[in-house]
């Protein structure tokens, strides 16, 4: 098992995605900052999104998958970005976004459902492990955990990735959350043994709720994407506006894809970076309005590239 300072490292920028994207602000107090992570579902295909254009093997190995050196936006003379990606380009230049490469294990496994396990729990790949690698800083004491509304939201996804066995909530539909949990009083708990389990198991989820409510429903005036990605954006941004005064949340669990494309993987994939590059901008100006985007490191990842030679 990785041990906690190895634990501890992720929570800086070693993240997995290769490659992955990070936004690092300015330094915070450890008690404000927060870390929201963007899974990239199904396997980014890396060497398309981070091109290393100028090496001769990427065109060898891609002859028709592969992206021209003039269709790239160019960072320096041997790599650039996927043209999907224009958006974040300002951000880079700004130096506001960083771009890590080669991140991995040896011998990667190459399931989708135990790689990103692996990532998860921030394990070794023989080993199995029930808590995330969230759960289990908060455990060793990265955070007061106790002061938090609740240490994690996973946003847009029943699965709560590395918030596994942390005090975390799943929203799939965070209006459709608040409403329904506020609809559960002590009263109706009271006698039915199924539900009363479920809220225990859920580690308060009343109070979670209300925490996550955004008192007053005041919009934002921050413009978002309508596609799902950007609407999951939307919802965290209202989250963390009105968690002001309150005992806030830590970490954000966000998805996006699926990667896992083969046929007509050019489209597909330009359509899916295109709206990842909408919904990371829109979470920035979002956070930039609710005074939270200079305490806050965004990360992507994903559970694996692709292999260099297309198929």
């Amino acid at each position: 098992m990785i041990d906690r300072r190895q634990i501890l490292s992720l929570s800086g920028l070693a993240l997995p995605g290769v490659p992955s994207l990070a936004w690092a602000q300015r330094a915070a107090s450890a008690a404000d900052r927060m870390l929201v992570l963007v899974e990239l579902k199904g396997g980014n295909d890396g060497l398309n999104t981070v091109v290393p254009y100028a090496h001769p093997v990427y065109a060898q190995l891609r002859p028709t998958l592969g992206l021209k050196p003039d269709e790239v936006l160019k960072l320096d003379s041997a790599i650039g970005l996927h043209p999907s990606l224009a958006p974040l380009l300002p951000l880079f230049e700004k130096r506001e976004m960083a771009i890590l490469l080669g991140l991995g294990y040896p011998q990667p496994n190459l399931s989708h459902f135990r790689s990103i396990e692996i990532w998860d729990t921030a394990s070794r790949s023989t080993e199995y492990l029930d808590e995330g690698w969230v759960a289990r800083a908060m455990s060793a004491g990265l955070r007061d955990a106790a002061r938090f509304t609740t240490e994690g939201v996973a946003v847009g996804s029943a699965g709560l990735g590395a918030l596994s066995g942390a005090r975390a909530v799943s929203l799939t539909n965070t209006e459709a959350f608040v409403n329904q949990a506020r609809l559960v009083t002590p009263a109706s708990v009271r006698g039915n043994a199924a539900l009363e389990h479920v809220l225990r198991v859920e580690a308060g989820v009343l109070q979670a709720a209300e925490g996550l409510r955004n008192p007053g429903g005041a919009p934002l005036n921050t413009e978002f994407p309508t596609h799902g990605f950007g609407q999951a954006v939307r919802a965290t941004c209202q989250i963390v506006a009105g968690q002001k005064g309150r005992g806030g949340v830590p970490v954000f669990h966000l998805t996006h894809g699926s990667f896992d494309t083969h046929r007509g993987q050019l489209g597909t994939h330009a359509t899916l970076l295109k709206q990842l590059a909408e919904g990371l901008v829109a979470l920035r100006a979002g956070l930039v309005e609710v005074g939270a985007w200079e305490r806050t490191l965004v990360v992507t990842y994903s559970e694996f590239g692709r292999r260099a030679r297309q198929n």
